[in-house]
């Protein structure tokens, strides 16, 4: 499990053209990583507009918004296409992202086998450091989205 205070980790993911993506990529910006279920499904539609919507405020603060699934490159090209979504979106169809993190969510809605990630964020800042956490076990719940950008504020 990552902690608030450590060295946020590693992982190389691919995005919505299936390039590799790095987090330190990202390195020199605070970051908010936001880790999802699923495309195309209510609840993480909601959130990732709503993340889209407030890209504005995020550009002001200098820092950068990605959000992460298991779903494949393809399906969230789709997902990022359909909802026009201004930010970085990764797949992490290997699930490695979801176990470093630990943020998978086995046996996702009964599915025995499925791993989904759970609902989560983390802000990272300017050198990679997790400085907020939140993870839902429940799919269902949405972030506070004023909390994440009060927290990404406090790294200006």
């Amino acid at each position: 499990m990552v902690e608030v205070g450590q060295k946020a980790p590693e992982i190389e993911l691919v995005d919505t053209e299936r390039k590799p993506v790095k987090i330190s990529d990202f390195k020199g910006k605070t970051t908010v990583l936001a880790f999802y279920p699923g495309a195309f499904t209510g609840v993480c539609t909601k959130e990732m507009c709503t993340f889209r919507d407030s890209m504005s405020k995020f550009n002001s603060l200098d820092a950068n918004v990605v959000g992460i699934s298991v779903d494949p490159p393809f399906s969230n090209k789709a997902f990022k296409d359909a909802n026009k979504l201004n930010f970085v979106i990764l797949s992490d169809y290997a699930r490695n992202g979801v176990r470093t993190y630990g943020v998978a969510h086995e046996d996702f809605v009964g599915l025995k086998g499925y791993t989904a990630a759970k609902r989560s964020v983390f802000v990272l800042d300017k050198d990679g450091v997790v400085q907020f956490k939140w993870i839902a076990d429940n799919p269902g719940i949405e972030p506070n989205y004023e909390q994440v950008a009060k927290e990404v504020e406090k790294l200006r």
